[in-house]
């Protein structure tokens, strides 16, 4: 059979910055597209003002996370994958204080505080990730207004498009279920990586996949090298301080200990969310809030396992790609709909199923793997303190790449065979999400969110 909702690795692992991908790097990508096509359609010179309403869950939680410097920097036209993240921290107030926003880089129109409105209370049916834009003449009649909505993971569509929120792509060997992937695998003799390199090659060309997948692979060791080598306090007024770096000096001076292997896992997924948190460079792996689990997993194998880099680039990151498709088109990334099971829960599942996949598991062996990490983060909460993606974000990640490596050591322990389907956990993980209460799902109105003091 074939799909005409394939989402291509090079789509769901996105080079981005932190500190989300759905509140920081789509706010950014919607605002800049927004930019290009006004300024394409509306007469620069009739420009006066530009508005901004921020709705929902990413004005809830859009300070902690950065979303206005996001949003002001795409209208200005940075994008995620090239900007300078020191540049898009603390951008509104120097545009605010400059008194003029730089339409797509090119037009200067006055912008004064006031022209960003937070509406915390306003969700708009459609997703709870929603921010509109409006560009007004010196009259104050509306030249262009557009709505958004980021729906996890970095992707952006706009109002009356949500039909389109995933890439329409006819792929050769298309699957929409666990259930019909498998069945691909053992009709073709293919693995799951060897389905979804099928896939990308006839739709993006080898050379770009070969390019991308290298790209995103180098991006996401550098990310922990980056985080390994980071000191100080994280941003905001819980003062978080980093921690990866001590935790990488203790283990490499007790190198021979024998739960080492483990601890660097764990260190390394601390490094990629620290430095998400900081605002750094990163990969949606499938979003910034669960950015750590697979690049931790991956690096844990090609140095404690004995996989060689080239696997982890291709199969591991295929395997992974290919779970997370299904994740991303059945039920949701989106944190702010699914709470935390459907981000840090999706990426244990994609990294156990990567990681089953370079240790010899079979396509069966490694759907059982994806499912045995999502059934036990069924029910995981997105309560961030303060609205900043730090606590209790950069410890599950450590945890959940623990939980990936021990779903693979279960599934290889069996033939594949088990009571319960990755299709059967992927809904029940997005009716729980639709059954979860809005204050569990990234909002910071319920959980650790308000059991935490400021202070």
């Amino acid at each position: 059979m074939s799909s005409t909702q394939y989402v291509s690795a090079l789509d769901l692992f996105s080079v981005g910055i932190g500190p989300s991908s759905s509140h920081t790097v789509g706010p950014m990508r919607a605002a800049r597209s927004f930019a290009d096509e006004a300024l394409r359609s509306c007469a620069a010179t009739g420009i006066a003002r530009v508005g901004i309403t921020l709705f929902g869950s990413l004005a809830a939680t859009g300070l902690g996370h950065g979303t206005p410097d996001a949003v002001v920097a795409g209208l200005e036209g940075h994008d995620p994958e090239t900007c300078d993240p020191a540049v898009v921290r603390g951008l509104l107030r120097r545009v605010e204080e400059a008194g003029v926003v730089r339409l797509s880089g090119q037009v200067e129109v006055p912008f004064a505080a006031g022209d960003l409105v937070l509406a915390p209370l306003t969700r708009l049916p459609q997703h709870p990730n929603a921010l509109a834009f409006e560009l007004f003449d010196r009259a104050g009649e509306s030249l262009a207004r557009e709505v958004f909505f980021s729906v996890g993971g970095g992707f952006v569509v706009r109002e009356g498009e949500q039909d389109r929120a995933l890439p329409q792509q006819e792929a050769p060997l298309g699957f929409d279920t666990a259930l019909d992937l498998l069945a691909v695998c053992e009709r073709l003799d293919l693995s799951i990586a060897d389905v979804a390199w099928q896939n990308e090659c006839a739709l993006n060309g080898q050379d770009a996949v070969e390019r991308g997948l290298e790209e995103r692979w180098s991006a996401m060791e550098g990310c922990i090298e980056a985080g390994l080598r980071g000191t100080g306090l994280l941003p905001g007024w819980m003062k978080v301080p980093r921690r990866a770096r001590a935790v990488a000096a203790r283990l490499s001076a007790e190198p021979d200990a024998p739960d080492a292997a483990p601890q660097w896992l764990q260190a390394f997924a601390l490094a990629v969310n620290e430095e998400n948190a900081g605002g750094g460079r990163v990969v949606t792996a499938p979003t910034n809030g669960a950015a750590g689990i697979i690049p931790a997993v991956g690096l844990y194998a090609q140095r404690f396992l004995g996989v060689p880099r080239s696997a982890i680039v291709r199969e591991y990151l295929l395997t992974a790609a290919a779970v997370g498709s299904l994740y991303k088109r059945n039920a949701s990334i989106s944190g702010a709909e699914a709470g935390c099971q459907g981000e840090v829960g999706t990426a244990a599942s994609m990294a156990a199923a990567g990681l089953t996949a370079v240790r010899g598991g079979t396509p069966r062996q490694v759907e059982n793997a994806a499912e045995i990490a999502m059934e036990h983060h069924l029910g995981l909460t997105c309560d961030p303190v303060g609205g900043f993606v730090q606590v209790p974000c950069i410890e599950r990640n450590a945890i959940a790449a623990g939980t990936a490596v021990s779903a693979m050591r279960l599934a290889l322990l069996g033939d594949g065979a088990h009571f319960v389907s990755l299709d059967t956990v992927i809904e029940t993980m997005r009716q729980t999400g639709r059954d979860m209460s809005s204050n569990y799902k990234e909002t910071s109105a319920a959980g650790l969110a308000v059991n935490v003091i400021e202070c």
